[in-house]
């Protein structure tokens, strides 16, 4: 079983603790044998004890597997980054200035948005009735407007066991349907609101087949289940005209009579707002964010830095918000290139030293609204991406390596948190991004097995 020697503060385990408490629905129950200890889990992690010795690091990184950082299935361009998690110390840096972050992207998207608005906001969507003097031709008969409000979670119907907690259009519309019996509207037609976003559906620096093969949904202000159809197969084509359609159903289903299918149209300064529904805080929307690499939430997620920071709701306000928001943290941003929130273009370019950075002030006592980053990594062999991990040959860092996925085609890595048998706790990157499609698996295991080096290492210099 998984046993924990007595410390100030098992970093390790607090992981594990966190993930099993604040994402269940994503969590296994781990390999056989391993039984979780559950804790309650600290503000941030002790001070190391000792000096980590970066020689030390780069010897167990180099004996993990065959060659060491050299393996053959990482390719031609490795990098690879270790840093006690508090303090100054420089630690280990090997390999280029840059590289393809893929679903690593998905840390800064996640801080900059709490940054912004903190782990308590919240996403609404609503429902506004013209007035009655806008309507013309069908006396008796009042325009409903359902309004985007950007949640990325939002449901077509109750989902009581889901986590985070879903907003559902059922619950809104019988709201609205309420609402206009007792102003005696008994017949509306429906126009649906997508204003709060502007500029493409889809990056620019995306490969042209994301959208048309259902890699990811148009990114819109309103869609219900993430752009997907009822089978959960796929994407729509337009999330928020059926995002619509679902509410329109939904309005019939609460007696309401609606005239003729919905039609795209903002609603008017006058309209008056007569339901809504609010998503879970932002802090467990960034933990599913991280845990399950989710494209759409984190694209959302985005756009809403954007608007608030940059005053545009779109790709580019997005990262321009995010970047602006990260340098004010004193994130380094030395060659960064940021196209999106998801990770999903291969233009975008990240350095070692910003994801440590990142991941140092999150742990910070000064930022205790940024904690969900480093809560929602996924835990080595029990949670979220991390689930089915360290199965082969790594061991020694199961419940003890804590990480975000990055993977595209040639792309893999992990950045997160890991802790020594020293009970030191490091950031640390691994990433290669010019794997042989043929070696994916293998650039997969090996990275396991040099994440796992360094929480079986004793890297103090005593």
């Amino acid at each position: 079983s998984l046993r924990c020697r007595p410390r100030a503060v098992n970093w390790g385990v607090v992981a594990l603790a966190a993930a099993l408490l604040a994402t269940a629905p994503a969590w296994s129950v781990g390999p056989s044998g391993l039984d979780p200890v559950v804790p309650a889990p600290p503000d941030v992690p002790s001070a190391p004890r000792g000096v980590p010795d970066p020689d030390l690091i780069a010897r167990a990184l180099a004996e993990a597997v065959p060659r060491g950082l050299a393996a053959p299935a990482l390719g031609r361009r490795l990098v690879a980054a270790v840093a006690p998690l508090t303090g100054d110390g420089a630690g280990f840096t090997t390999g280029p200035a840059t590289f393809r972050p893929a679903s690593m992207m998905k840390l800064l998207t996640a801080a900059a948005a709490l940054e912004t608005f903190g782990p308590a906001h919240t996403f609404s969507t609503r429902v506004a009735l013209e007035p009655a003097d806008q309507e013309s031709r069908r006396p008796g008969v009042r325009t409903v407007v359902l309004i985007g409000g950007g949640d990325p979670l939002l449901a077509s119907r109750p989902l009581p066991t889901a986590y985070p907690e879903r907003a559902d259009v059922r619950a809104l519309a019988a709201s609205a349907a309420a609402e206009l019996a007792e102003r005696g509207v008994r017949r509306v037609r429906l126009r649906f609101d997508t204003s709060l976003f502007s500029g493409p559906v889809g990056s620019p620096q995306w490969r042209a087949d994301y959208l048309g093969e259902d890699i990811v949904a148009p990114i819109t202000a309103l869609w219900v289940d993430g752009g997907r159809p009822t089978s959960g197969l796929g994407r729509v084509a337009d999330p928020a005209a059926s995002a619509a359609a679902v509410f329109r159903r939904e309005l019939i289903r609460a007696g309401v009579r609606v005239i003729a299918a919905p039609r795209v149209g903002e609603a008017s300064a006058t309209a008056d707002q007569i339901a809504q529904v609010v998503s879970a805080p932002l802090a467990a929307i960034a933990e599913h964010l991280l845990q399950v690499s989710d494209n759409e939430v984190a694209e959302v997620i985005a756009h809403h830095v954007g608007l608030a920071v940059a005053g545009e709701g779109s790709f580019r306000g997005g990262s321009r918000g995010v970047i602006e928001v990260l340098d004010n943290l004193g994130v380094s941003l030395d060659g960064t290139v940021i196209h999106d929130g998801s990770g999903l273009s291969r233009a975008n370019r990240l350095s070692s030293q910003s994801l440590l950075t990142l991941l140092r002030i999150a742990a910070s006592p000064g930022r205790p609204h940024l904690r969900p980053v480093l809560t929602g990594l996924p835990v080595a062999a029990f949670t979220g991406s991390l689930a089915g991990r360290f199965d082969e040959g790594a061991p020694a860092g199961r419940g003890l390596v804590r990480a975000k996925t990055g993977t595209l085609t040639g792309v893999h890595g992990l950045a997160g948190l890991v802790t020594d048998r020293d009970e030191v706790t490091y950031a640390f990157l691994l990433v290669a991004d010019r794997v042989a499609v043929r070696r994916s698996l293998a650039a997969r295991t090996v990275l396991d097995r040099l994440a796992a080096a360094l929480a079986a290492c004793r890297c103090v210099d005593k």
